[in-house]
């Protein structure tokens, strides 16, 4: 997401992204899209094999393994990962903290536990602004 690139950018010391999944269920392939991820996270070339999944002009199971061929990922090891019930149980909670967050579609963002409801570069950064000055008082 370039937005989320730029909030980095600019906040290189203060701004972590962290990225839980929430496969829509009327998207037969978003499951297997993000256990693919985790599996690629598994080597360490998560955000890289998430971005080039939404690159993707149509995602298939065929252009997920031609991701795992194109990053050099370890391709035994991650058709392991992708069925290992380690990684259901992650995506499986990744489900639960949405649906306890009140998450209803996707992506939905969040600054400390703060839902934002505007995604614009200044909406984000005011956010962010905002709670470092709370940081700093309390």
């Amino acid at each position: 997401m370039p937005l989320l690139e730029q909030v980095l950018e600019n906040n290189p010391d203060t701004v972590k992204i962290v990225l839980k999944n929430m496969p829509l269920n009327f998207h037969k392939m978003a499951a297997p899209a993000a256990l693919a991820a985790l599996a690629a996270k598994e080597q360490g070339k998560f955000w890289e094999f998430h971005d080039e999944l939404f690159a993707l002009p149509k995602l298939s199971q065929e252009a997920i393994d031609t991701i795992a061929v194109n990053l050099k990922l370890d391709t035994d090891k991650f058709k392991k990962d992708v069925a290992s019930q380690k990684l259901a149980q992650k995506l499986n909670k990744d489900l639960r903290d949405a649906r306890e967050a009140g998450v209803t579609g996707t992506p939905t963002i969040f600054i400390n536990g703060i839902k934002l409801k505007t995604r614009t570069l200044p909406a984000i950064q005011k956010l962010i602004d905002a709670q470092l000055a709370d940081k700093k008082k309390g």
